[in-house]
């Protein structure tokens, strides 16, 4: 039996039966009912009532290549007709994982050529902490296990990945985090600069933040420091290109890794195939997944530096870490077939030189002014608005998040799905978009904060 045989009032009752939702208020979604969304195309995703919603968010910062995609459902099939499962375990592998090994060290920065899959992004990161860790106590030097991470960082929903990121929420439902991590202040200067500091002041200061947690601790008691290269799920905050340079000679300089989390950012979002390659970070790690397959099946990827590598296989014995799904040879496929179609149609490039500059004007010129945004920003195809009561002050509406909230409401009546992040609206659409998915997603969100501000100037 399928879904068709279900009313939608049917599958509401039965999802608030039996099913718990990520990040979710439960009884706050039961009594209202979810949304059912039931199938998709292209840059729209339609739900049970057959409502057409601009995606502006790639299902969950993924679906790069648009939905639809029949390729990608035929090599899936192919594969699973030919070998649905096979492990990565007893010295055996598959064909797909290692051709897929092959081109991701072709993308990846130089010097990062090695890859251990799973199959989330938090997985990854579990993965990168353990193997971080086991390097140093390879080198003799167990003591160098502290990770310095950032406040309202995000790496994962995992115990390790919770105690990775900065949530307070999240590390209060977490009783008791993995020891050993500390987080210092996060690179964003339209609330954290000072008064009449430059962004490139900023940029500086916030990495001294870096600087600072090793030097409290020492040096010889630092592992790595960990960060996204633009904090997607904590609101898409955008460091100032003075911030990773620096980041990256205060690591250098004390001899402590660089952990790159690319969940949200990898494969096109910034307009090259890294953020790494957007802001010349060199790194040790590079955590992956999302769209790596653009989300048609589940699969991460920790792509290695050459420094790890190297100690892991000549001094490491074996690794005692893994997942059933490691390599998935279905998962792979299907990874190797999205990133073609990337290729083919140029959608990096197109990021970069078409529709990540236009995503960037259209925001400054048709959003900025709005009486309720305190400030826009893109890299990509990735953008933030800071919504404010107050454009001088920026001071917010009460409660906090409240008003983002509002005008996320109003942005999915008028058929555009985006997220509010605490009080800021964000967007991550699939990589297909054009100018003219440009144009209607600025013309929706124009029209959601006229009525948002309606809403809230009645409070």
């Amino acid at each position: 039996m399928t879904y068709q045989n279900y009313s939608l009032k049917q599958l509401q009752q039965i999802d608030a039966a039996h099913h718990l939702h990520p990040f979710t208020d439960h009884k706050e979604l039961r009594e209202a009912g979810s949304r059912i969304i039931t199938h998709a195309n292209g840059p729209f995703i339609y739900d049970a009532d057959g409502t057409e919603i601009l995606d502006g968010m790639a299902g969950l910062w993924c679906v790069n290549v648009g939905y639809g995609r029949d390729e990608l459902a035929e090599a899936a099939y192919a594969q699973m007709k030919e070998l649905p499962y096979y492990n990565s375990f007893f010295k055996c592998s598959t064909p797909t994982p290692v051709l897929l090994s092959k081109k991701l060290a072709e993308l990846a920065p130089k010097g990062v050529a090695q890859v251990f899959y799973g199959s989330s992004g938090s997985e990854a990161n579990d993965t990168a902490l353990r193997l971080v860790r086991h390097f140093w106590a390879l080198e003799g030097k167990p003591e160098k296990n502290r990770i310095i991470s950032r406040k309202m960082g995000y790496h994962g929903s995992t115990i390790a990945g919770t105690s990775l990121g900065g949530m307070d929420l999240m590390h209060k439902q977490l009783g008791g985090a993995v020891p050993n991590i500390v987080h210092v202040m996060m690179p964003y200067a339209y609330e954290l600069a000072l008064p009449g500091e430059s962004d490139h002041d900023f940029g500086l200061r916030a990495a001294k933040a870096v600087e600072d947690a090793i030097l409290e601790a020492g040096a010889d008691k630092v592992a790595a420091f960990i960060g996204e290269p633009v904090m997607g799920a904590g609101g898409v905050k955008i460091p100032p290109m003075s911030y990773w340079p620096e980041v990256q000679c205060i690591c250098r300089k004390y001899d402590v890794l660089l952990m790159l989390d690319e969940v949200i950012t990898g494969y096109g979002r910034t307009g090259e195939w890294f953020a790494a390659q957007t802001f010349g970070i060199e790194p040790d790690t590079i955590t992956t997944a999302k769209a790596l397959t653009s989300g048609y099946q589940p699969l991460s990827a920790l792509l290695v530096g050459d420094r790890i590598a190297a100690t892991l296989v000549e001094k490491g014995g074996e690794f005692y870490h893994g997942y059933t799904y490691s390599g998935h040879p279905v998962a792979c496929a299907v990874a190797l077939k999205n990133l073609e179609i990337m290729e083919r149609e140029g959608l990096v490039d197109r990021v970069k030189n078409d529709t990540g500059p236009y995503f960037a004007q259209a925001l400054q010129e048709r959003i900025a002014g709005h009486d309720l945004v305190g400030e826009v920003r893109s890299i990509g195809l990735m953008g933030a608005i800071e919504i404010v009561k107050d454009k001088v002050t920026k001071e917010r509406f009460l409660p906090a998040g409240s008003a983002a909230v509002t005008v996320r409401d109003h942005a999915i009546a008028q058929g555009l799905m985006l997220r509010a992040t605490g009080d800021t609206m964000i967007l991550s659409p699939p990589l297909i978009w054009t100018r003219e998915t440009i144009d209607m997603a600025c013309a929706r969100i124009a029209k959601a904060l006229d009525l948002a501000q309606a809403d809230l100037r009645k409070k």
